[in-house]
């Protein structure tokens, strides 16, 4: 690594102040940074020494969500296999057949490696494409306001990836993305600024203006011509009988063996990040609390009411392993910059997000999985709870203080 510092403080010169490339100077603090700590430190005090600044938070949560990543890439490859195996396909057109070759992987269901890289092959070009296309934007908007490329987008660039179906067009990856970092972050200041959480703005965004590439039947398995709709897609027309007539069960639904969005639908993979972010505290468990028991407390009052919507009598214990509610819960719900603040704000903010994804869910069938939507939605009144919640607590102190 000697070389690689000697030639970073050759090129110092040029970037910093009065430098030829002086506005270029984002662009090498990020990749100086990247692998090496940042050499500047605070000139007045006082002083907080702690192991924890932005970078190693946004690794943290990175590695939280591997699990939800790795399962995600194997059920992808699982059900574009079997979905082979039973319409007599052999071979995928296109160049990513030659890159299975190349691998050594075939097109067997009962393989892990077969499932895992066929995944792969979908889910990582989507992955450069969201990198390249954001950091674009990142170190431009750096670039413009001079300021340091922030570590954030790494985080947001992972968990896009992970929310979106296999198929998509590999330029819609690349204008919602888009979409995300510049209208959902950029246009309030940056990290730090946003309102809404990036990575579901340009979800939201892609959801809105390509529905028919990021929603319906034929979106969800990477075989060309087949159709298969997600376990929330059947239940808003059939209810609990067009998921057992499906043949999935609940613990290949918990575990992440269905229909879905690439990361999103292992509630496990996604329960054993939480908990890790749990414990490194990065992550507020009242806010992941709130968000499963406002699901699952409505689920429970109205489950026995007569009606003709088949939502409605959708068990609780289903509602929280279908569709992204388990991913939306621990990864973007707890976002610390679009999220509430306050302690018993976090924990109302949770209950907000759980209800309004039970609201979306079982009233609205045109929006089968609804909890994209309730965290948005919540995102915009995160700062009004915060404000009565502090409001609140003032009016008990002058109270006992009166």
């Amino acid at each position: 690594m000697k070389p690689l510092r000697r030639l970073l403080d050759k090129a110092e010169p040029l970037f910093v102040k009065g430098g030829r490339l002086e506005n270029f100077h984002a662009v090498y603090e990020m990749i100086d940074t990247l692998f090496y700590s940042p050499p500047d430190v605070t000139r007045g005090s006082p002083h907080i020494r702690d192991a924890i600044d932005l970078k190693r938070v946004m690794i943290i949560v990175v590695f939280a969500a591997t699990p939800a990543a790795l399962v995600g890439m194997w059920n992808t490859g699982f059900q574009a296999n079997t979905a082979m195996a039973a319409v007599g396909v052999e071979m995928l057109p296109g160049w990513r057949e030659t890159v299975l070759l190349l691998l050594g992987a075939g097109h067997d269901p009962g393989s892990v490696y077969d499932n895992f890289m066929l995944g792969a092959v979908y889910f990582i070009p989507i992955y450069i494409v969201t990198m390249a296309a954001g950091g674009f934007w990142e170190v431009l908007f750096a670039g413009v306001r001079n300021h340091e490329v922030n570590e954030g987008f790494f985080v947001t660039s992972f968990l896009y990836a992970l929310i979106l179906p296999a198929t998509i067009p590999l330029w819609q990856v690349a204008l919602g993305i888009s979409f995300g970092v510049v209208i959902g972050k950029e246009v309030f200041g940056g990290t730090g600024k946003n309102v809404l959480n990036p990575a579901l703005v340009g979800r939201a965004f892609l959801y809105f203006a390509y529905p028919a590439q990021i929603s319906g039947d034929a979106v969800w398995t990477a075989v060309d011509g087949f159709s298969g709709a997600t376990a929330l897609g059947l239940s808003a027309i059939e209810g609990m009988s067009g998921i057992i007539a499906s043949g999935l069960t609940w613990t290949q639904a918990f575990v992440g063996q269905m229909q879905g969005s690439v990361g999103e639908t292992s509630a496990l993979a996604c329960l054993i990040g939480g908990i890790f972010l749990i414990y490194t505290r990065i992550a507020s468990w009242r806010i992941i609390l709130g968000c499963f028991a406002g699901l699952i407390i409505p689920a429970l009052l109205f489950s026995g009411i007569e009606t003709s919507n088949p939502m409605v009598s959708m068990p609780w214990h289903w509602h929280i392993v279908l569709g992204g509610f388990a991913f939306g819960a621990v990864f973007m719900a707890t976002d610390p910059v679009s999220a509430t603040q306050t302690e018993t704000g976090r924990l109302i903010y949770g209950l907000l997000i759980g209800l309004l994804t039970y609201i979306i869910r079982v009233i609205n069938p045109a929006f089968p999985e609804g909890i994209m939507l309730a965290i948005l939605f919540a995102n915009v009144f995160a700062p009004m709870i915060d404000y009565f919640v502090v409001n609140a607590n003032i009016k008990r102190r002058v109270r006992r203080s009166g």
